[in-house]
């Protein structure tokens, strides 16, 4: 049974960083894509980020790109996501889920995505 833990989130101030972490059992995880979404009161989950199960390719949404960064460690089964230069617009619950397969067509599409965890919270305070 897949399990996706995600930790890391807090409460920080616009301009300041945080490195949010997902731990994953459960099968072979360099099989699989790894993805970042978020949540913010009243709206859709949106997508941030994915890594192929190597790692080699990395996929951002244009609201995060050059202040996020996606990244994995095959060896512990955790994919990160590094978050610099925090906007006030980046609140929202942040959800570590993994691909069905190793890659992604359609990386932004949540059906990409077999599992999800449960959320960790980031509110950036302007």
């Amino acid at each position: 049974q897949v399990q996706l833990v995600e930790s890391g989130g807090g409460l920080v101030q616009t301009g300041g960083s945080l490195r949010l972490s997902c731990a994953a059992s459960g099968r072979t995880f360099s099989n699989y894509l790894m993805g970042w979404f978020r949540q913010a009161p009243g709206k859709e989950r949106e997508f941030v980020a994915a890594i192929s199960g190597s790692g080699k390719r990395t996929y951002y949404a244009d609201s995060v790109k050059g202040r996020f960064t996606i990244s994995r460690d095959n060896a512990k089964n955790t994919v990160y996501l590094q978050m610099n230069s925090l906007k006030p617009e980046d609140t929202a619950v942040y959800y570590c889920a993994q691909g069905r397969l190793v890659y992604c067509d359609s990386c932004s599409n949540a059906g990409t995505y077999d599992y999800w965890g449960q959320g960790t919270q980031v509110t950036v305070s302007s």
